[in-house]
């Protein structure tokens, strides 16, 4: 009696394919949410939770992403200096506008898994706030997501 074997990946079989996004008018959650599952190696058939299959993503156009809603006035972002009275605060519409890559590499990071794995997934991820990247000599394939 012959039994079926689990297929397990092991990091090298496969060669990585680098995939462009472009952001412009594209819902953010939307987006982070794509680019997560590519991140994570869940478009391929041999994906396995504990290595990192995943593909590196480009995102261009980062300061055109679409905030729904009246995200980008009511939403507040947080976080602290570590200095006394550090706590500094902006509007999802402000970050937009002065740190756009931060505001997509974020969404990304919430939505990858809460594990030691994410940070190597994230460090494929690059943010880029123009149309133009310094990545073309990898050749990436464009990746469309749904508006």
């Amino acid at each position: 009696m012959s039994r079926r074997q689990t297929f397990m990946y092991k990091p090298g079989e496969t060669s990585k394919t680098w995939r462009v996004v472009d952001a412009e008018g594209v819902p953010l959650g939307r987006l982070a949410a794509q680019v997560a599952i590519v991140l994570m190696g869940k478009h391929r058939p041999e994906y396995t939770p504990h290595i990192d299959c995943g593909d590196p993503v480009i995102v261009i156009n980062a300061s055109k992403v679409e905030l729904t809603g009246r995200k980008a006035e009511q939403r507040v972002r947080q976080w602290y200096t570590q200095y006394p009275g550090g706590r500094k605060t902006e509007t999802l519409g402000q970050t937009r506008d002065r740190r756009p890559d931060v505001l997509i590499r974020d969404a990304v990071r919430r939505m990858l898994p809460k594990n030691r794995l994410a940070r190597v997934m994230l460090k494929n991820l690059r943010v880029s706030a123009g149309a133009e990247h310094e990545f073309a000599q990898h050749k990436p394939e464009t990746l469309t997501v749904a508006r």
